[in-house]
């Protein structure tokens, strides 16, 4: 504040030193009519309803013995999902504004059960395995589940994507592994900014270690296909998003 050229300093402190004083007086009055112990208003519709999280300390199951990867494998995995993300990066602008088909309706965020059936389809979800002769599912993404489209998961904020991952991989932890299931996962996990939010980072990690107890089950069986998925996850949690603690050695 400027003062006039006849006003003294004196006089300019003793004015600051009166509005100092004014403010403390307001602040203290403020205080005096707050409450000693204030209740947030919650909305319980907005709480999650599975509150209880199981937490393992433990690394990932070892490979079994005769299927370890070997290290040219791990690379070329790695190269080729650095590769899938850059991709991603280069059009996600693109494809975010492209209109999405009059069918494809994305679940709100916090809509777990509506993303689910959104990825999976209804036939995973409810998990009916037996096809009618005369249904065409080829085309009906409804029950087949829609796959994770550029022009879709290019809409998905770090929010959404980290909320979506959550969901698949709780189910993939009581369920058994789909194609359906890994395609979203591998999208998801492309769609991940670095560096990882704290959630982001746990979830890769319990992705990691259900994928080290399949590929164990799967050895056994001898499923190539989830076999290889079962070792791709660990590997990326690993070699792309710094997860070493997990990692298996190379052979």
């Amino acid at each position: 504040q400027r003062w006039p050229p006849e006003v003294s300093l004196r006089e300019a402190l003793r004015h600051f030193w009166q509005v100092g004083i004014r403010l403390i007086l307001f602040c203290r009055i403020e205080a005096a009519r707050c409450p000693d112990v204030v209740v947030a208003q919650i909305d319980p519709k907005k709480l999650r309803k599975k509150q209880t999280v199981n937490i393992s300390i433990s690394g990932c199951q070892p490979a079994p013995e005769g299927y370890s990867p070997t290290l040219k494998w791990q690379q070329q995995q790695v190269a080729h999902f650095s590769a899938v993300r850059q991709s991603l990066n280069k059009r996600r602008n693109h494809w975010r504004s492209q209109h999405l088909d009059s069918n494809v309706t994305m679940p709100k965020s916090e809509d777990e059960e509506g993303w689910k059936k959104f990825c999976l389809g209804e036939r995973v979800y409810s998990e009916t395995d037996a096809l009618s002769d005369n249904e065409n599912l080829g085309i009906d993404y409804i029950k087949v589940g829609f796959p994770p489209l550029l022009s879709i998961v290019s809409r998905m904020n770090q929010a959404t994507v980290t909320s979506v991952l959550e969901y698949l991989v709780s189910w993939f932890g009581e369920k058994k592994f789909t194609p359906e299931l890994g395609r979203w996962l591998y999208a998801l996990l492309a769609c991940l900014e670095k560096p990882l939010l704290p959630e982001a980072h746990s979830l890769i990690r319990q992705l990691a270690r259900r994928c080290s107890e399949v590929r164990v089950l799967e050895s056994k069986v001898r499923s190539y296909v989830a076999l290889e998925v079962s070792y791709c996850f660990p590997l990326l949690s690993i070699r792309y998003f710094d997860q070493r603690d997990l990692a298996d050695e190379p052979s």
